[in-house]
């Protein structure tokens, strides 16, 4: 089955490319089914459905880690609100956790820097009732480091389950009634839930050698549930897909968003290779940064990915415990999206009359950083970009701060402010920018230049 939301109705040719990869894939994972669904600027554009059983974008498939990604979220609005700050410690907010734990800041929990156990002392928590595991000293070893804290990524799945008792602790309720209440219901994700409600697919593992089944256990995990209890639809993650673009600020704020996106340590991953943010996985497939998460729970394995280039999103769920690769399937049908049918370019629109601030064009044009020359664009609420003219050079763009400095979003100056140091009658003299001086002119010989600049000046090669 096939389906495209009305007023975005795919070419045919395209709906069937992303159909033939979908059925590929199921056929060839040997998934019992396999939901698929796309979305671009937060509309539903397609999705299909192949196999037996309930599915499609409104059956509930286990999400695994995606779970993670609202938890994630939770205790980032807690930051936002002041509750806390990401240097704090766990033991600040939770003195109640496992020997070992106590000095484990929020931000390494949050991108698995913490040095924590993968996972739970046995049995496996995912195949296993919370029961076994009724308290949080429960989910770790006596010793539960495996690394010294923030030296490595090591995924944790206790970490996880760690910040989900941070967050009922802070809000004095239920993990769960807290996610429902500040994500859930203001989304409209009406079919996520800790636990199925029908339609619904069944877990199962195929077997590896012959065409059949065997049914796996639907495990309520206890307190191990922020790490991967949640179920979902594709359309209901098409929803969390978009306000993790930072469209939806009343949810999640586009700064916090932007900053869940951000490698926590090291740089944007190459093609094949995955890196971690607060939350959320970066993934390099075909030249682009893919961000977002995969998740696998026991009869279930998911995948939801966005595309900011394009403004996407893909969402891929099946009910087999192994066999398809769901984050591969997501990739390839946003790659044939944007190949069949490229978003439209914004339309150019002149900047508002109150934005066209005389002082501000001033700043725009050529600057040079030495002998290489930048330039300077004013955009819309009063940003600037900055990037180099020729040969390579380092591209930022810079949000206006209210003591009238810029803050540096990307590349190698994110996070620096830009200050613009003015000559006596009020010009424009030069930027500063994290220490770097851009100047009006190539080592002018009056030019603020670090080190100075030869009093000789420019000259041909001595002979």
């Amino acid at each position: 089955m096939t389906a495209a939301a009305p007023g975005h109705t795919l070419l045919p040719s395209t709906a069937h490319a992303l159909l033939h990869r979908l059925a590929t894939a199921q056929a060839e994972g040997r998934a019992p089914s396999m939901t698929a669904a796309l979305f671009r600027d937060g509309v539903p554009v397609w999705s299909a459905a192949r196999g037996t059983g309930p599915c499609g974008p409104t059956t509930q498939y286990r999400i695994g880690s995606i779970t993670k990604t609202l938890v994630a979220a939770l205790v980032l609005r807690l930051r936002d609100e002041g509750r806390l700050d990401l240097a704090d410690t766990l033991g600040t907010h939770l003195p109640q956790t496992a020997p070992g734990t106590e000095d484990l800041t929020v931000a390494q929990l949050l991108a698995h820097t913490g040095g924590l156990s993968a996972e739970t002392p046995g049995p496996w928590w995912e195949r296993t009732p919370g029961t076994h595991r009724p308290e949080l000293a429960d989910i770790l070893d006596p010793d539960p480091l495996r690394h010294p804290p923030g030296r490595r990524f090591h995924y944790s799945n206790p970490g996880y389950a760690l910040l989900g008792a941070l967050v009922a602790r802070l809000r004095g309720r239920p993990w769960q009634d807290v996610l429902a209440t500040e994500l859930l219901d203001p989304l409209g994700m009406t079919a996520t839930a800790p636990h199925p409600e029908a339609p619904h697919a069944r877990g199962w593992a195929v077997h590896p050698w012959a065409d059949v089944l065997q049914p796996e256990p639907e495990t309520d995990t206890g307190v191990m549930g922020p790490a991967g209890q949640l179920w979902s639809t594709a359309a209901d993650l098409c929803r969390w897909g978009h306000a993790l673009t930072g469209a939806v600020p009343e949810v999640l704020r586009p700064e916090t968003t932007a900053e869940m996106r951000e490698p926590a340590s090291g740089a944007a991953p190459a093609d094949g290779q995955l890196a971690y943010g607060l939350g959320l996985q970066l993934a390099g497939a075909g030249g682009r940064v893919l961000v977002g998460h995969s998740g696998s729970m026991p009869g279930f394995l998911a995948g939801l990915w966005l595309d900011d280039e394009e403004r996407s999103g893909a969402v891929v769920l099946t009910n087999a415990t192994s066999g398809p690769a769901v984050t591969r399937v997501a990739a390839d049908l946003l790659r044939l999206l944007a190949e069949l049918e490229p978003r439209l370019p914004d339309p150019w629109t002149p900047l508002p009359a109150g934005e066209a601030d005389p002082a501000l064009l001033a700043l725009t044009g050529t600057w040079y950083w030495g002998a290489a020359p930048y330039g300077l664009r004013l955009c819309a609420q009063r940003f600037l970009e900055l990037a180099p003219l020729s040969g390579t050079g380092r591209a930022t763009r810079l949000r206006p701060e209210e003591d009238g400095t810029w803050r540096a979003l990307d590349g190698y100056h994110t996070g620096e402010t830009l200050r613009v140091e003015r000559t006596p009658d009020g010009r424009p003299g030069h930027l500063d920018l994290g220490s770097f001086v851009f100047t009006r002119e190539p080592y002018g010989p009056d030019a603020p230049v670090p080190g100075g600049v030869d009093p000789e000046g420019w000259r041909g090669l001595p002979g």
